[in-house]
């Protein structure tokens, strides 16, 4: 199972950021955390990377039936996506956490019904974002 759902729209990075926060509150998904990875790593490492943003990306709903099932879920919310300017400067990448995650890490059977709609949220942010 591969770990995360990757696509490249070809908009530029500062396009392409605040559309990913309107693709995931039209799914219901807040954003809960945001960390500026280029800001953090020049600033704890002196590196310069590209534009680079992890947005922690949570729908209460969701993450309240989850964490009604098996609080172990805990340490895999909120659902991360990571926004990135292409190296190559042909666009941004966009990645999500796959929610299958969920299910497949705690092997509870459970949590598939749960993860199965998160990921019909997420495959749907994606869509919204290749229009």
């Amino acid at each position: 199972m591969d770990v995360a759902r990757t696509i490249t729209p070809t908009q530029p990075y500062a396009d392409v950021v605040p559309r990913v926060r309107e693709a995931l509150a039209g799914q219901g998904f807040g954003v809960l955390t945001e960390i500026d990875l280029t800001a953090t790593m020049k600033q704890k490492r002196g590196a310069d990377i590209e534009d680079f943003v992890i947005l922690g990306a949570c729908n209460p709903e969701l993450a309240e039936r989850a964490l009604n099932v098996d609080r172990r879920v805990g340490v895999l919310l909120p659902c991360n996506v990571a926004v990135r300017a292409a190296t190559d400067g042909t666009g941004t990448m966009v990645q999500l956490m796959n929610p299958q995650l969920l299910a497949a890490v705690t092997d509870n059977p459970d949590l598939a019904p749960i993860a199965d709609e998160a990921d019909r949220r997420m495959s749907a942010v994606l869509d919204t974002l290749q229009e």
